[in-house]
């Protein structure tokens, strides 16, 4: 169940609940309001409640409980109504204790006539129409085929079609020409979780490759498949122009030499002769989870202004920002500049893996940085290629705690928000896109983020049971897009990944802290915004005019002269 303190959705997609209060004299309030629920939401309970709000203190409101979501308006008058904090305290919230107790108690009662303690994720009673289909963004053949994929030397396999090689990968993947489907069946017995690399993306001009995978299969002592050897022979062959592979192990090299007390290890100089070897020291998801929580720690509920810089250092959160960054920068350039093809890895593939090949294309190709382009990168490389969005965020699992947890995915959207801040101009999409995926990665009002791999999607029918996030973003694109944003082809993006370059993203940490003053929109990209507006209505002026005119002569009588014919020059600012 999300929460929300005053929530805001596009009118298409709500209705509106009437509600009627009595005061607790007993007085009829002749007072009408409205409580925003979106089609296929349904009340549950409400009930009055104080809320210890952590900025304001308690505040008496009453609290709506949805089959989606908690809602709470306060009750007191409209003057305290407006004190800051109100409507920005989602996150973290709690209230009296008989107040909880009471309401737990009436969930539970409902609970036995509603079955509301086993409930579906919101995404699969969800009912909200767009005029757009998200589920059709992403279509593997197009986004290969504009690759300029297949190839003399790269092949499209359909081996994985029922998933029986691979359960966490796509069912299409793309394979070097020369290897047949037997030889991949040898190579991903010798990957972690049968994920043997394939290829994520192809250079357009020097025809360079990122392709992915897992950990060898090693062990402590030392196997040895001349499959796999071999394959990573064929994928370097592939190009010409180079005489090594190069494999960058997303892991610390102290962890992936532990990694071989349990099965896993790394590429050795003596079984991949062809190939070099570097690790990237990006820590694990427990490192990472940790890290967060340090940040939630210094900016809820409250902020040592004196304490600042030396706690948010305290959280190595920027620092792990900066590695991964670091990372995908070798990567991008290894690729672009044509020194050789690279093959990216951790441990199973699925987490720092899928932030360096994403980030990687996400730099080496402008495609990406458009919207849609977007949008098929997380499809391609987090969803299809098996980021455990379930176990990572939790969907619909009352443990929290549970060690799978990891903000891995909110790691990668840092990432591009710190480059967009370095690149003005070179996305065409905005800040509140971002935010905005980030809210339905947890939100479960889509199907988008459900599940761990597209296996298990299939299985539950998701595209055809829920709605996806991209339905909501590309039916109202413009409010998502950059002003600023300057197309170009084949820009190589490289980031600054330096401390002195890096800073915490205050609208998405700490927006719902009233006593933070938010970052307000930049003056200039109102302005622009302002003129591209302008501009849009006098084209739209002219057209009437042009239309207007065109209508006039052809009712003219023909033997009006030429002369008298011509459409008057329609003069405008641009």
């Amino acid at each position: 169940m999300a929460s929300a303190s005053a929530s805001k959705y596009n009118s298409h997609s709500l209705e509106n609940e009437s509600i009627k209060k009595v005061s607790q004299d007993g007085v009829s309030q002749d007072v009408s309001e409205t409580v925003p629920r979106l089609p296929g939401e349904l009340p549950i309970t409400e009930k009055e409640v104080i809320y210890i709000c952590p900025f304001n203190g308690p505040i008496k409101g009453r609290v709506y409980i949805t089959n989606y979501r908690l809602y709470l308006r306060s009750l007191e008058t409209a003057e305290q109504n407006q004190r800051p904090g109100l409507e920005n305290c989602r996150a973290w919230t709690r209230t009296c204790r008989k107040d909880l107790t009471d309401l737990s108690r009436s969930l539970a009662r409902k609970g036995r006539d509603k079955d509301v303690l086993t409930l579906p994720l919101f995404a699969f009673v969800n009912e909200e129409k767009f005029n757009v289909d998200g589920w059709t963004v992403y279509n593997p053949v197009e986004e290969y085929r504009r690759q300029g994929l297949p190839n003399h030397h790269w092949r499209i396999s359909f081996i994985n079609k029922c998933y029986e090689l691979c359960e966490t990968y796509p069912a299409l993947l793309v394979v070097p020409y020369r290897t047949s489907d037997d030889d991949l069946r040898r190579i991903a017995t010798f990957r972690s979780r049968n994920r043997l690399p394939v290829l994520s993306w192809i250079h357009p001009e020097n025809k360079m490759v990122i392709m992915r995978c897992s950990q060898p299969l090693v062990g402590m002592s030392g196997k040895r498949n001349k499959d796999d050897e071999k394959y990573l022979d064929v994928i370097r062959e592939t190009n010409k122009q180079t005489s090594k592979l190069m494999i960058y192990d997303a892991r610390p090299s102290v962890n992936a030499v532990a990694n071989k007390a349990t099965g896993g290890g790394y590429e050795s100089d003596d079984a991949y002769q062809n190939s070099e070897l570097s690790f990237l020291d990006i820590h694990n998801i427990h490192v990472m989870r940790e890290s967060l929580k340090k940040v939630k720690d210094i900016v809820y509920p409250n902020i040592e202004e004196s304490h600042w810089l030396s706690s948010l250092e305290s959280t190595h959160w920027l620092e792990h920002i900066k590695l991964v960054l670091t990372g995908a920068i070798q990567v991008a350039d290894q690729v672009s500049s044509g020194k050789s093809s690279v093959l990216v890895h951790c441990s199973d593939g699925w987490d720092r893996t899928a932030q360096l090949t994403s980030l990687a294309m996400l730099m080496s190709d402008s495609f990406y940085r458009t919207i849609e382009g977007f949008e098929i990168l997380v499809q391609k490389e987090w969803i299809s290629f098996g980021h455990k969005f379930a176990s990572r965020i939790g969907h619909g699992d009352k443990n929290h705690a549970d060690a799978d947890r990891s903000p891995i995915f909110l790691q990668f959207i840092d990432c591009v928000w710190q480059m967009s801040k370095q690149f003005p101009t070179a996305f065409e999409f905005n800040e509140g896109f971002l935010i905005t995926v980030l809210d339905h990665l947890y939100s479960c009002r889509f199907g988008t983020f459900l599940f761990n791999c597209d296996s298990a999607r299939e299985r539950q029918k998701l595209t055809e049971r829920t709605v996806s996030l991209w339905s909501l973003i590309n039916s109202n694109k413009d409010k998502f897009k950059n002003p600023f944003y300057t197309k170009e082809i084949n820009r190589v993006l490289y980031p600054v990944a330096s401390m002195r370059h890096l800073e915490l993203w205050v609208n998405y940490y700490i927006r719902w802290n009233p006593r933070v003053k938010q970052q307000q929109p930049n003056p200039v990209e109102q302005r622009y915004m302002e003129l591209l507006a302008l501009r849009d209505d006098y084209i739209k002026r002219l057209e009437e005019l042009q239309l207007a005119n065109s209508a006039k002569l052809a009712d003219a009588p023909a033997s009006t002269s030429s002369s008298s014919q011509m459409v008057p020059h329609v003069q405008t600012h641009f």
